[in-house]
């Protein structure tokens, strides 16, 4: 066999060179794109849920409170006799 003892191992594949680019690369590239995504997407959903609080707020405090449901004759009339008032026309 030609085997050498005393051959240099830090020779290394050029694939793996391009790998070590490719590391340094992204490092100098600056943010990563699918983490400017996340940001921005995160930040409209944040942005959405506060819009709709704030919405609730001023609607909660300038909307006139619900009007009670009218109630009906029958009822009137049962609670009327209830109270012991008689009803009118009777």
């Amino acid at each position: 066999m030609d085997y050498d003892g005393d051959a240099d191992f830090d020779r290394v594949p050029p694939s793996f060179d391009r790998v070590k680019n490719a590391a340094r690369n992204v490092e100098t590239q600056g943010f990563n794109p699918g983490l400017i995504v996340l940001l921005v997407v995160g930040g409209l959903i944040l942005l959405f849920l506060v819009g709709n609080y704030a919405l609730y707020v001023y609607a909660q405090k300038t909307l006139p409170p619900k009007k009670k449901k009218p109630i009906s004759k029958k009822k009137m009339k049962k609670e009327r006799l209830k109270q012991g008032v008689s009803a009118p026309g009777e």
